[in-house]
């Protein structure tokens, strides 16, 4: 089985710059870490490896700090890398991230199972895994708490609000998943030792043959016009009455006095 797995090295929640002139995130020189969805992610690819047999792959689109982020993947078991590297691809948003990750894995070759985790933590989208299955004209099920495979069918729990909902289709596929599907494992010693050995390769955009006008900012129709930090809310009162009553009462009183009924 051939498993890919996108992930991403977002910056430490604790440490987020914004770029004043362009509205983005500052990535260089800023502690970043695995985006956490994606090491679930990879957690699980490595089971379905263990027990269907097969490669896991991980690929990320980023600077070239990103392989790190990489690296600690393969030290975690993953038996390739590819980190997806050019200045064209800056300020993409995610449509833009999602063609330029589809075409990467093209150039893999055949794919049975693409994963990602349900979404970056630094943006919250949640949109570039479907965008990726929608660019390779694949199925995908999203929010995935467990995943069983049978041949060439894909059987999925779906995490929702209200419970599960229990899913088919048939590989290939892409998947995202939730917290709860795995706890990603620890990088051994010796996987630690290898990793740190190897070299990733690194795909720019004339290597992966990406269109110029799908790319970094001429792809990205989504653009920040201003970024701020909004005006904290005024902390609510709390009406104590001994009863129900009364409290409604003097409720109503205070909606009229403040010209809201």
């Amino acid at each position: 089985m051939e498993i890919v797995v996108c992930v991403k090295q977002v910056p430490d929640t604790t440490e987020v710059k914004i770029d004043p002139v362009k509205n983005t995130l500052i990535r260089e020189g800023v502690p970043s870490i695995v985006n956490p969805f994606d090491k679930i992610a990879v957690e699980v690819a490595l089971q379905l490896k263990e027990k269907h047999g097969g490669k896991v792959r991980v690929i990320s689109m980023g600077p070239p700090q990103a392989a790190d982020a990489l690296k600690e993947c393969l030290a975690m078991g993953a038996d390739e890398a590819v980190l997806v590297s050019d200045r064209a691809f800056g300020g993409a948003d995610t449509l833009a991230t999602a063609y330029a990750l589809s075409t990467a894995i093209e150039k893999m070759g055949p794919v049975d199972l693409i994963l990602c985790g349900k979404q970056a933590i630094d943006g919250d989208t949640a949109q570039v895994g479907p965008g990726i299955a929608e660019n390779l004209g694949i199925p995908q099920i999203t929010y995935a708490a467990k995943i069983e495979i049978t041949g060439d069918t894909l059987k999925v729990d779906r995490e929702h609000e209200d419970g599960y909902e229990v899913m088919e289709t048939k590989l290939p596929a892409m998947v995202t998943v939730v917290k709860s599907i795995a706890e990603p494992r620890f990088p051994t010693v010796k996987g630690t030792m290898k990793a740190n050995r190897t070299q990733i390769p690194v795909w720019t955009a004339a290597d992966i043959n990406a269109d110029e006008k799908r790319i970094g900012m001429p792809g990205s129709p989504t653009q920040v016009r201003r970024i701020f930090t909004p005006k904290q809310r005024v902390q609510g009162e709390l009406i104590q009455e001994d009863s129900a009553q009364k409290a409604v009462a003097v409720l109503m009183q205070k909606l009229s006095d403040a010209k809201i009924i």
